[in-house]
């Protein structure tokens, strides 16, 4: 056997490097670094030796370039993957936000975090983390509840095992998540005689797991059985790229179709079958369907509280549930019928079981109200000096993008909006982070995205609440030359939280600017803070002015950040869905006391 010597970090960072897809790329694109004491000089020195083939980005704060490497592997259905590496103590507990998010949401990101000493020699070393009653735990076990993997490396020849389970997990359909490899730093540096052979490039397939033929059946026949059938659409669709399986599905079989958050635009937003967004952030046309619908067929779906109203949206009471997802975990949730097997494969099969059987059609007319009551909210306003609601804000970006564009979100006011009111006219124009729903993430993920598909037209919606969150991967984006357009909506607080506070009875506390305990009102200079960054930036004080700045986004290179003021109340009065949020039960308002009467008499709903 042929052997090279090579220190661990070394290998590690040679052997990622040669694993491929099977269109030939690089499956891992490049490794996001800060480093520090735990990971400079093993990790450092071997990155720098390969940054011709695995390059290294460099960060500003270890959470966001996680969510960076996160949004890449979104946006790419799962196909590629970044790597992560920081420092031990506070540079890795920063990114255990970040792998949860990437947990919850089943997407793939590797996590080599700096550990401390295997051999124990200085401890405890600077920023070490020391469990009085056990010896082995470090920063990095906070990890473990979040890593659908977790290895910690205490000798060089542990990576001959532990690399391919980790991309094994990271490539598997099901079990596609965040892994971590926490890294001693003393063994990072260790020298060891490896067999060339451990080198040799790797091609990863995305496999596609057949349903079981019986399950196939007993789903046909449920269908069959149907009279008000309703496909839930997941993001699983658009993971599987069953997009086109789906519209043949809903087209053959007449089934019409409704979509979750991370679903949203697997159908064109024209398509008649399409019917919007379901849930609490939903459509008045979807939520109609779900109310009556007899059997729910969730499509890679979750079935989170957002797109079941807390499970008190589908009210018929011969409701029977299916579940089509490639993990079984998903697929045999609150006692669905499963259909565990990929996503495409899935309803190939399912629909060649059910034959020319259609569904008897459903109502007509639905989806053109709902779009009669929505389109004039987002219609500029007639005040010239009003104060432009975010609905204003939606419509004027959908005005100016095209099929091209991919708007993008994570958290607070827009995501219920955007989901509301954005027409996505294509798979992949609608990337939104909310399974975590994690302030901060737009930032970094709309860097993200513009990596992962650098010819798209790349709108990232954030409020000022987000934006002051985390928004020092704006410096990044300057620095890498990154080109996309930040829209920040600056109503002065926390606004979708406020409104919350107000609608379960709470007085108006802590969340606007103007409620908190604070001695001098913030004016906060978002423009001028992001140019400070590298952008370039502009605040604008109508919807006219924004409209005009955004058609000028095709002239700037690196971020373009547009700011503009915003009514931080009104919000999308049409569709939506109760949602439970527990209200007190003993309270000295009477606004508190009516919300929970309202509470315990929408609870009953709930199946």
């Amino acid at each position: 056997m042929t052997t090279i010597r090579l220190t661990a970090a070394q290998a590690m960072m040679r052997w990622l490097a040669a694993q491929k897809t099977e269109t030939g790329e690089s499956y891992l694109a490049g490794v996001w670094a800060i480093f520090g004491h735990g990971n400079v000089a093993g990790i450092g020195e071997a990155l720098q030796g390969m940054q011709d083939v695995l390059p290294t980005f460099r960060g500003q704060n270890e959470q966001s370039m996680a969510h960076a490497a996160i949004a890449y592997a979104k946006q790419l259905r799962r196909r590629r993957a970044m790597v992560v590496t920081s420092s031990i103590g506070p540079g890795a507990l920063n990114m255990v936000t970040a792998a949860a998010l990437a947990h919850v949401n089943r997407l793939p990101v590797l996590f080599i975090p700096g550990d401390v000493f295997a051999n124990r020699a200085p401890d405890p070393v600077l920023q070490q983390v020391e469990d009085f009653a056990d010896g082995t735990v470090s920063a990095n076990d906070c990890f473990r509840p979040v890593s659908r993997y977790f290895d910690r490396i205490t000798r060089p020849e542990q990576l001959l095992t532990a690399l391919p389970r980790a991309l094994r997990v990271m490539t598997d359909p099901a079990e596609c998540g965040p892994v971590t490899l926490a890294f001693c730093q003393d063994v990072q540096a260790e020298g060891f005689d490896w067999p060339e052979e451990f080198f040799a490039p790797r091609t990863w397939r995305f496999r596609r797991p057949p349903p079981d033929p019986v399950e196939v059946e007993r789903v046909a026949s449920l269908v069959r059985a149907a009279k008000r059938p309703l496909i839930v659409a997941g993001g699983g669709v658009l993971y599987s790229e069953a997009e086109a399986a789906l519209t043949a599905f809903a087209e053959r079989h007449r089934i019409p179709v409704v979509e979750t958050q991370a679903g949203k635009s697997a159908l064109p937003w024209t398509h008649p079958l399409n019917h919007g967004p379901i849930g609490v952030t939903g459509a008045s046309s979807a939520n109609a369907l779900a109310e009556k619908a007899d059997l729910v067929i969730g499509v890679g779906t979750r079935f989170q509280d957002f797109t079941t109203g807390s499970w008190a949206l589908f009210k018929a009471r011969d409701r029977k549930l299916v579940s089509v997802n490639v993990a079984a975990y998903d697929a045999m949730k609150r006692g669905a019928e499963p259909l565990c097997g990929d996503a495409l494969a899935s309803l190939e099969a399912l629909s060649s079981a059910l034959g020319s059987h259609r569904a008897p059609a459903p109502p007509k007319g639905l989806k053109e109200a709902w779009f009669a009551a929505v389109d004039p909210l987002t219609d500029a306003p007639g005040e010239a000096n009003a104060l432009p609601t975010d609905q204003q804000v939606i419509g004027a970006v959908q005005r100016a993008s095209h099929d091209d564009t991919v708007v993008m979100c994570a958290a607070g006011t827009m995501p219920g909006e955007l989901h509301k009111l954005w027409k996505a006219p294509r798979a992949g124009a609608y990337h939104m982070e909310y399974g975590f729903s994690c302030m901060g993430y737009e930032i970094a993920g709309a860097m993200g995205i513009k990596m992962a598909e650098p010819e798209r037209d790349v709108v990232c919606m954030v409020g000022d609440g987000s934006y002051m969150m985390m928004n020092s991967e704006m410096a990044t984006a300057a620095m890498l030359g990154t080109s996309f357009t930040t829209v920040i909506t600056d109503n002065r607080g926390y606004g979708c939280i406020n409104r919350l506070q107000m609608g379960t009875g709470g007085a108006e506390f802590n969340n606007l600017y103007a409620h908190a305990r604070i001695e001098n009102q913030p004016q906060i200079d978002f423009a001028a803070h992001a140019a400070a960054m590298g952008a370039t930036a502009v605040k604008v004080g109508s919807i006219a002015e924004l409209e005009a700045a955004l058609a000028r986004r095709t002239e700037v290179r690196g971020p373009y950040v547009i700011v503009i003021d915003t009514d931080p109340y009104p919000s999308t009065p049409h569709g939506g869905h109760w949602w439970d949020v527990a209200v007190p039960e003993v309270s000295a308002r009477p606004q508190v006391r009516d919300a929970r009467a309202t509470y315990i008499k929408k609870r009953k709903d709930q199946s």
